[in-house]
């Protein structure tokens, strides 16, 4: 099939890669997000996908927004069959959706129904989910409410981070993805409804919800920090400054810390350890201001916290994170649980 691929980040690379390679379609132009300032220095850059789409001589597409007529035009020229979609981060609406014949296929890194929105990984390992995964469907005016064609599973290990999940899912995916548009072009692919049950939502992270809530149970809080490591990140503060944090550890019962209150910062040779709601946890990596990530005994030893110094504004009688919620990981639809396999309708 003749196609128009329309992806912006990182995650998106490994599909378009797969169907550049692929004997069975053409990648006739790339939709991307326009350069956006990137880096410690702000300097405008390509998106991953524009830069990949050069190398193999593809030409690029960069509209502020892809739903003025103009660029409908545009598109209906390049006379694509099909456009795959894979985190293009704007919204199509209904004149650009109608030029494909066979319409716009959108592979989500979820389980769909679970986790509509533009954060489901992230979602995921915050809400304890088990088992996660990606699904390719229809693209419909509505958030992610399309037909599903196929998903494929993936378990969510108990200290995978978003970015390790994400990074699995992205060739997972785009495997499914490949195998989406073959079974389109041969005609022996329909997709199937998906379920009023089992909707949940996935809104985009902010900085302000990576905060960390030390007053939060530990399982609690190393959720969130896995589900915000590497993007937006999770923080607190000390001392009115704030500091970047990487996947905490949890403490077990033969090590827990007694005596450490939520928020308070317990410095030992070899370890960083930190009071919350429930048992201690032990700090991983430490980003303070203006300076690189490292190792939370090395940044102790630089910032010498007072004893009895605490993370953040927790104090008593102040609420406790926002409660987190049991395992969806026996939520899967509209496939089956079969490990990393993929599955198509």
């Amino acid at each position: 099939m003749r196609l128009v691929f329309a992806g912006t980040p990182a995650a998106a690379v490994p599909s378009l890669a797969a169907l550049l390679a692929s004997p069975r379609h053409e990648v006739a132009a790339v939709l991307t997000r326009p350069d956006a300032p990137t880096g410690r220095g702000r300097r405008m850059a390509a998106s991953p996908i524009a830069e990949l789409a050069a190398e193999h001589d593809v030409p690029v597409l960069r509209p502020g927004t892809p739903n003025t007529p103009e660029f409908v035009d545009e598109l209906a020229a390049l006379r694509p069959d099909c456009c795959p979609v894979v985190a293009y981060g704007a919204l199509l609406k209904a004149p650009a959706l109608a030029v494909p014949p066979k319409g716009w296929v959108n592979l989500h890194f979820s389980l769909l129904p679970a986790w509509r929105g533009a954060a489901p990984v992230q979602a995921g390992i915050r809400h304890g989910d088990e088992v996660g995964g990606a699904s390719t469907f229809q693209l419909e005016p509505g958030m992610d409410t399309g037909p599903v064609y196929g998903v494929v599973t993936e378990t969510i290990g108990p200290r995978d981070t978003a970015g390790e999940l994400l990074e699995r899912l992205s060739h997972s995916g785009a495997r499914l993805l490949l195998a989406t548009l073959d079974g389109i072009e041969e005609g022996t692919l329909r997709p199937v409804p998906q379920p009023d049950e089992g909707v949940s939502l996935a809104p985009k992270v902010t900085v302000a919800e990576a905060e960390i809530d030390w007053g939060s149970s530990s399982m609690v809080i190393d959720r969130l920090v896995r589900s915000v490591t590497p993007d937006p990140g999770a923080w607190s503060t000390l001392d009115g400054e704030r500091i970047g944090l990487g996947p905490v550890r949890p403490l077990g019962r033969a090590e827990y810390a007694e005596g450490l209150a939520p928020g308070e910062l317990r410095v030992e040779k070899r370890r960083v350890l930190v009071g919350t709601g429930s048992t201690a946890v032990e700090l991983g990596e430490v980003r303070a201001a203006g300076k690189r990530p490292m190792p939370a005994p090395d940044w102790a030893r630089g910032a010498r916290p007072a004893p009895g110094a605490r993370l953040g504004s927790w104090a008593p009688g102040t609420p406790g994170a926002r409660p987190g919620s049991s395992s969806r990981g026996d939520q899967v639809a509209p496939g089956d649980q079969l490990g990393s396999r993929t599955v198509t309708r």
